[in-house]
């Protein structure tokens, strides 16, 4: 699939409000998906919602609301709409008919940025293979087209005829594709091996939530970093020292909210950095408001790919960005979320349970030394087990700085 291009585009979105997210996440989820099309590049000039229990099979919104936006549409000159949810081959083609413009979705948009971000030729194979999956049961739609034509004796082929050829062409690209990766994957695996058996570090958590920043923070390396979601895709592994005690850290792909599956199954390889970790650092933006959500999407999808049960240290970052609302003493309404302060969340079930639990920011570099010291105690646990011989590494003495060794 080639790049949507709709960089300097105007955009409009549209998302649902129903039982499973009301008005208050719906307009979150809405957010984030402005977020995404700045990434890509676009423009937002306005935002649609409607009230479905589910969605139209054949538009996704009512047509009431279809019209509505196709008047926005016209009287603003706006070519691009983009929905918060994955849309049907049916449901493209439906729309793309009466509003006559561009129309995405949140995969297709995921897939864009993907896309432009990825660097190396093993991530570009992997977001190709994605797209083209992605692309196989919509080809009927990138025909419609030729309908305008048809009509007259000798026009009902071509156009079902061309769908079959490239439908063999993609099926064709995409067996190649994985036999490229299975390849890489075995070589990646290869690697792995090859680095021993030094403790394995991995960075996971939503995306934009400061993985980068803090990975060139502990290992003094220059991962790219930047205030847009999917800044990196490419996996980066640096060896770290604290104290004298070594091991690897690697940073990994942001999750986020209705990742798409195509993405999970072609970054296999990419997602088995985490798989094989021996140690997971959940990185988490509190001063985000859906902190505790974006932390339970984390949490799904490393269940889903089978690497929940893994020692696991939580890290809040961004407290110099934190905020909340004090309740007056007047004020006898209930208590949300909003009105919780920092010392209250440090103080919450997250700094109390099992898993520890270290509130900084990577940006001001707040209580770093504080998660240095955690790492090492975690990294020694699984040290010492399989280097039984090497206590005399973990002298209590011993300034617990990182070195950069790379």
């Amino acid at each position: 699939m080639s790049d949507i291009n709709i960089s300097e585009e105007k955009a409009v979105l549209v998302g649902l409000i129903n039982q499973e997210q009301d008005e208050t996440k719906a307009r979150e989820y809405i957010e984030e998906l402005e977020f995404l099309a700045l990434t890509a590049g676009a423009t937002v000039v306005g935002k649609f919602f409607q009230k479905l229990d589910t969605p139209n099979t054949a538009t996704f919104v009512g047509t009431g609301k279809l019209d509505e936006i196709s008047n926005y549409l016209k009287i603003h000159e706006v070519g691009t709409i983009i929905f918060d949810d994955e849309l049907t081959p049916t449901q493209l083609r439906n729309i793309e008919k009466r509003l006559e413009c561009k129309v995405l979705d949140r995969t297709n948009l995921i897939l864009d940025i993907f896309a432009k971000r990825a660097q190396t030729a093993y991530a570009k194979t992997q977001v190709e293979l994605a797209q083209l999956q992605y692309i196989l049961p919509r080809l009927t739609r990138m025909w419609t087209h030729l309908e305008r034509q048809r009509g007259g004796i000798g026009m009902r082929g071509p156009g079902e005829t061309q769908i079959e050829t490239d439908r063999r062409i993609i099926l064709t690209k995409i067996s190649r594709l994985k036999e490229q990766l299975t390849k890489i994957d075995k070589q990646m695996t290869t690697q792995r091996k090859n680095r021993g058996k030094l403790v394995r570090v991995a960075l996971v958590g939503y995306t934009n939530v400061g993985k980068s920043t803090m990975m060139n923070l502990l290992t003094k390396s220059e991962v790219f970093a930047e205030n847009k979601l999917f800044a990196t895709l490419d996996t980066t592994v640096r060896k770290m020292v604290i104290g004298n005690l070594p091991f690897l850290m690697t940073d990994t792909v942001g999750f986020i909210r209705k990742l798409p599956h195509g993405l999970v199954e072609s970054f296999k390889s990419t997602l088995d950095e985490v798989r094989e970790a021996d140690i997971l650092v959940h990185i988490v933006d509190i001063a985000h408001p859906g902190f505790e959500e974006h932390l339970n999407t984390v949490n799904s999808t490393l269940e889903e790919i089978e690497a929940a049960n893994k020692p696991t240290i939580y890290v809040f970052n961004k407290i110099d960005a934190f905020s909340h609302v004090e309740k007056d003493e007047d004020d006898l309404s209930e208590r949300t979320k909003e009105n919780i302060s920092l010392q209250e969340w440090q103080q919450s079930w997250m700094a109390k349970n099992n898993t520890p639990s270290v509130f900084v920011s990577a940006k001001e570099k707040i209580n770093i030394e504080a998660l240095k010291n955690t790492l090492y105690e975690e990294v020694k646990n699984i040290h010492i087990t399989r280097f039984p011989y090497n206590d005399f590494l973990y002298d209590q003495n011993l300034d617990v700085n990182d070195q950069d060794v790379d």
